[in-house]
């Protein structure tokens, strides 16, 4: 099994790759994803949740209010640490779980946006780091996803810099350009990690 960690700036293209990835055959384990799961209604995670912030916290339909949880937290570090308490072990479960189940000689790619900001880099066979400017990432976040510019502002500046993150990467993915020029990068990051699987073999 290699284990391969994918991380990137908000708008930087790291959800493209791991699509790009999951097409060659890799595992694509999402921490994002997984996070939302385990705080879905009905799970223990949302109730810890409602137990520690209120009830304010939940939508009408029982559902997490993420921007009213976010506006809670990210104003105290104290009720941000309670937070991450609930959600990162569950987290943690849930993705030990999905690699127990994968092929003993898959490759699993961990997308972890906070791979560089958490300090996981060496829990991972090969780092994989997306890059694109800060420029190019803005004008995606606004264009694309409709994001106002000073919320895509403040969410690159809460991110690890591209200095930090690419201290950490085995592998760069550039991504200035189109998705054509996205594939031929991914099929060179795919080259690269069966190499190093035969190097360890």
């Amino acid at each position: 099994m290699v284990k391969v960690g994918l991380t990137g700036g908000i708008g930087s293209g790291k959800s493209e790759v791991a699509r790009r990835l999951a097409a060659r055959g890799a595992v694509v384990i999402d921490a994002d994803k997984i996070a939302r799961e385990v705080v879905e209604p009905g799970t223990s995670g949302l109730a810890l949740i409602e137990a520690a912030f209120g009830s304010q916290v939940l939508r009408e339909d029982g559902s997490l209010d993420r921007e009213k949880l976010g506006q809670i937290v990210f104003a105290d570090s104290g009720k941000l640490a309670r937070l991450n308490e609930i959600v990162h072990p569950r987290v943690g479960e849930r993705v030990a779980e999905l690699q127990r189940a994968a092929p003993a000689d898959a490759v699993v790619v961990y997308d972890v946006p906070l791979l560089a900001e958490n300090n996981l880099a060496p829990m991972y066979d090969l780092v994989v780091v997306v890059d694109a400017s800060d420029r190019t990432r803005l004008a995606r976040l606004t264009g694309l996803r409709g994001m106002a510019e000073q919320d895509a502002v403040a969410r690159i500046k809460a991110q690890a810099t591209r200095e930090d993150r690419l201290k950490i990467a085995d592998i760069v993915v550039p991504n200035e350009g189109d998705l054509d020029d996205l594939d031929a990068r991914v099929e060179e990051v795919w080259a690269r990690i069966q190499r190093h699987r035969t190097a360890d073999a």
